[in-house]
C-alpha cells in the first residue's frame, strides 16, 4: 500500500516534470526558437505516429500530418494559454488535421495493426489476446473506438480526451458507455463462443 502511494507520488512528480519541460518548449516556440519547436517534435513525435495508425496505413500520409501539426504549433503556440496540457493540446491539434485529412479523402478509415501498434513491438505481448482485442474494436465506429484507445491505451482522462475531439465530457462518456456495451455483446462472438456479435 505504501509502496503504491510512493510509486504514485513519483509517477505524479515525474507528469508535472514533463509539464514543466513542455511548456517551457511551447514558451520557447513563441519567441521564434527553431530549436524548441524541433525538440517538441522529437519529443512527440513516436506517439502522434502511434496515434495517427490508428487512422491509417501510410506512413507518407502519417507523416504529412504529423508535419501540418507541428507548422500549426509553430504558428499558434502563441495561442497556447496552458488551460490543457501541451501534449493534450497537440494530440487535439492532430485529431482536427487527421478529421480534415479524411474529410478530403486523403485517409483511410482502416486502422493500423502492425509497426505503429505499440503492443506489436512488445516481444512477449500475448498476440491471441491482442487480435481478439483488435477485432473487436474493429467493430466499433470510429468515434467509439477513438474514445477507449485514447482512454486506456493512451492513457488519457475523459477531460483532455474531451479536449482532444473537441467534443463535451458528457459526449465523451456516452462514446465510452456505448463502446463498452458493444464490445460485451461482440467480444464472446469473436472468441469462439456462442452468442450474438450484434
Amino acid at each position: 500500500m505504501l509502496t503504491n502511494q510512493v510509486a504514485s507520488r513519483r509517477s505524479s512528480s515525474t507528469a508535472r516534470s514533463v509539464d514543466a519541460d513542455d511548456m517551457a518548449l511551447i514558451e520557447r516556440v513563441m519567441a521564434q526558437d527553431k530549436g524548441a519547436l524541433a525538440a517538441l517534435y522529437r519529443e512527440y513525435h513516436r506517439r502522434l505516429v502511434r496515434f495517427l495508425g490508428r487512422f491509417t496505413r501510410r506512413d507518407d500520409v502519417i507523416e504529412e500530418v504529423i508535419n501540418d501539426t507541428f507548422l500549426i504549433v509553430w504558428q499558434k503556440a502563441s495561442e497556447f494559454r496552458g488551460q490543457a496540457r501541451v501534449s493534450t493540446w497537440l494530440m487535439g491539434i492532430a485529431y482536427r488535421v487527421t478529421l480534415k485529412a479524411l474529410r478530403q479523402g486523403g485517409l483511410s478509415h482502416e486502422p493500423l495493426h502492425g509497426e505503429h501498434d505499440e503492443r506489436a513491438s512488445e516481444p512477449f505481448a500475448d498476440h491471441e489476446l491482442a487480435d481478439w482485442v483488435a477485432k473487436g474494436l474493429m467493430r466499433l465506429s470510429p468515434e467509439h473506438r477513438l474514445v477507449l484507445e485514447l482512454a486506456y491505451v493512451m492513457g488519457h482522462s475523459l477531460e483532455e480526451i474531451a479536449e482532444i475531439t473537441t467534443a463535451p465530457v458528457s459526449t465523451v462518456k456516452a462514446r465510452m458507455f456505448h463502446a463498452r456495451v458493444k464490445l460485451r455483446n461482440v467480444m464472446p462472438g469473436l472468441a469462439g463462443f456462442a452468442g450474438d456479435e450484434s
